[in-house]
């Protein structure tokens, strides 16, 4: 096998669930019908690894130092809702009726992958809990085990700097992810969400 061909093949493989063969079929078929299609893939590609970062105020994905949402004066600024990833706060924002903010962890906790509340941004959380214009901190995390500690954790953040927790109900599936479920049960989870009891 050509060499440039196996180094497109072994870059496909980044991509989550690719496998050798997914990423053979994937590079034969750019290569035998999608050569113009290829090319705008590389391009767009290359653009979006260069360009885009991460909103200073939310984490989420953004070509801004702060991002779209963030910078309107149209959201409610005492509402912030902290999710795992970009693909969860896009779940929310189309299925509800959310003029909040967002807060994007780009992750959850898991100590034994390396991930503790640096690698989240719960320094950056923190302090803008502290500024103290966040009167609610909705915690949209997923409900799976890493999910369930990150709540955890965030509910104690947000109450030692006077802020209300509130988590999802249920209705979402235990060991699911936010970017699956269908929009109504997210919709009746989002509506209904709860307050995170205390230890005490």
């Amino acid at each position: 096998m050509a060499a440039l061909l196996e180094q497109l093949i072994d870059a496909l493989r980044v991509l989550p669930g690719v496998g050798q063969k997914s990423a053979q079929r994937m590079a034969y078929h750019l290569l035998e019908r999608q050569r113009d299609g290829g090319k705008r893939l590389s391009d767009a590609l290359l653009q979006a690894m260069e360009q885009i970062r991460h909103c200073t105020r939310c984490r989420d994905f953004s070509e801004t130092d702060v991002c779209a949402t963030c910078a309107s004066g149209a959201r409610d600024a005492q509402l912030l809702c902290v999710v795992e990833t970009p693909a969860d706060r896009l779940a929310i924002e189309q299925a509800t009726g959310f003029r909040g903010l967002y807060f994007v962890l780009q992750g959850r906790l898991s100590p034994l992958d390396g991930i503790g509340p640096h690698e989240l941004g719960l320094d950056q959380l923190a302090q803008r809990l502290q500024e103290g214009e966040v009167r609610e901190l909705i915690v949209a995390t997923n409900p799976t085990v890493e999910g369930e500690a990150t709540a955890h954790y965030l509910a104690q953040l947000a109450r030692a700097r006077g802020v209300h927790p509130s988590r999802l109900a249920h209705g979402v599936p235990l060991g699911g992810e936010l970017e699956y479920v269908d929009r109504g049960t997210l919709q009746h989870a989002f509506g209904s969400r709860i307050e995170i009891p205390s230890d005490k």
